[in-house]
């Protein structure tokens, strides 16, 4: 799959691939909530379902995201 070309692709494929490392985990936007405060994040159910709903995150919550769903590791091309 070829890089995305604007922004807002870049979000919205971002997005898309956190939801879907999220299914393959099975966890839940309630547990990733919980996850994320060993983090530094206060987050809640619904604060990350609009982030990802708006596709809108900052690369912190989206990493940090990954590390506590124990994915230590990401290939752009998977994006």
């Amino acid at each position: 799959m070829a890089f995305a070309k604007t922004e807002k692709e870049w979000a919205e494929r971002a997005a898309r691939h956190l939801k879907a490392e999220l299914k393959r985990a099975d966890v839940s936007y309630e547990e990733l909530a919980e996850r994320l405060k060993a983090h530094g994040f206060e987050e809640t159910k619904a604060s990350i379902a609009n982030k990802l709903a708006r596709a809108t995150m900052p690369a912190s919550f989206f990493l940090a995201s990954l590390a506590a769903i124990e994915r230590d590791s990401l290939r752009l091309e998977e994006i």
